[in-house]
């Protein structure tokens, strides 16, 4: 199997694009068409950007080979676009890409990889993996050891070693061996003592974190169904732990129901703000979105700031279960955002009196 000469950029999330000649645009664009392939619009189909790539590799071909069909290694240069900071999903996007565009097929472990990066893009990851033996989780713990200047080189560098992990992960695969859920096989190759021992110590940093949080418990509605369902729910201020989402829903001895924290609420002092729902808990955050740009929107007329709005979740995978703040920093603080939540309490009661799932 040849190479191919790529080149990446990297945009701001939620930058829409139109097709561009030998160029793929991935995990961002706002499209899900030959060429531009995002799951974070409402008609994108009910999947991550790895998963769309191996159910519709046409999306990559047909856009990349022209009518005449050259080989691989006749193609010319190409540039890969994704979004700043690129994650798990990104990461797996290009290196399933760059496959797809070499091979002109997708295989079964193609296919494995991609539903593994679905469970971790939806917040899925099951909670009985151990964190210490899991790729999402050690990627994670890999990005915190680079060490750059500025944010160009930052996103270079999640590229490089991002590649350069999916990649052994992806050979291993096919060699036969469970690299999904399996600490002995991390721990044998001899290469991840210190990244297990970065993720285990990753724990107290979350312990760390509670000292400084405040859990509480919140009504959230259902889908489909006309009564709100009571959750556990944690706020954590300038969170140090890499992995503060996983060990949160799994904590059963610091939530108040003990069913671990459904919905997780963490930002920085720069608000920098994420709020996100346990997929497994049946719940979402529709109508809080609108709640939360109301406040920005006055706050940024106030000082002079130019409106830029929250994502809503409105896709088919995360179905409002997640939220985030805006990209240039929301002009909220936490007493701000906090209020936004009782004021999204006090809509969803007067919307659904007295029909509440304990």
């Amino acid at each position: 199997m040849g190479n191919l000469s790529i080149t990446y950029e990297f945009v701001p999330y939620g930058t829409h694009f139109h097709p561009q000649p030998n160029t793929l645009v991935l995990d961002v664009g706002r499209e899900t068409k030959p060429g531009v392939i995002d799951h974070h619009h409402p008609d994108a189909p009910p999947e991550c950007t790895a998963s769309l790539l191996v159910k519709k590799p046409e999306l990559v071909l047909e856009h990349i080979y022209p009518p005449h069909h050259l080989s691989p290694e006749k193609l010319p240069p190409l540039k890969f676009i994704t979004h700043r900071f690129p994650d798990f999903d990104a990461i797996v996007s290009l290196f399933l890409a760059q496959q797809i565009i070499l091979s002109q097929e997708v295989n079964e472990d193609m296919i494995a990889l991609a539903d593994y990066t679905k469970l971790v893009d939806s917040g899925a990851l099951p909670r009985t993996y151990d964190l210490t033996g899991t790729p999402y989780a050690i990627l994670r713990a890999l990005f915190t050891r680079l060490k750059v200047n500025t944010e160009e080189e930052l996103n270079q560098e999640r590229i490089r070693i991002g590649l350069q992990f999916i990649r052994f992960i992806y050979e291993k695969l096919r060699e036969g061996y469970d690299v999904f859920d399996n600490r002995s096989f991390y721990q044998g190759t001899g290469a991840y003592e210190k990244v297990i021992k970065l993720i285990e110590n990753d724990y107290f940093s979350y312990l760390q974190d509670l000292r400084r949080s405040q859990a509480f418990l919140i009504d959230l509605p259902s889908p489909g169904v006309e009564q709100l369902k009571r959750n556990d729910a944690l706020l954590i201020r300038d969170p140090a732990s890499i992995l503060l989402k996983e060990w949160a829903r799994r904590d059963r001895n610091h939530s108040p129901l003990h069913q671990g924290f459904g919905l997780l609420i963490y930002g920085t002092k720069h608000g920098r703000y994420m709020l996100g729902v346990a997929p497994e808990k049946g719940v979402h955050l529709k109508g809080l979105a609108p709640i939360l740009n109301d406040r920005e929107k006055k706050k940024r007329e106030l000082v002079g700031r130019s409106f830029v709005p929250w994502y809503d979740g409105n896709c088919p995978l995360f179905n409002f279960r997640i939220i985030a703040g805006p990209q240039d920093g929301s002009e909220l603080s936490f007493n701000d955002l906090i209020e936004s939540l009782r004021s999204y309490q006090r809509v969803l009661h007067q919307d659904f009196p007295t029909k509440r799932k304990p």
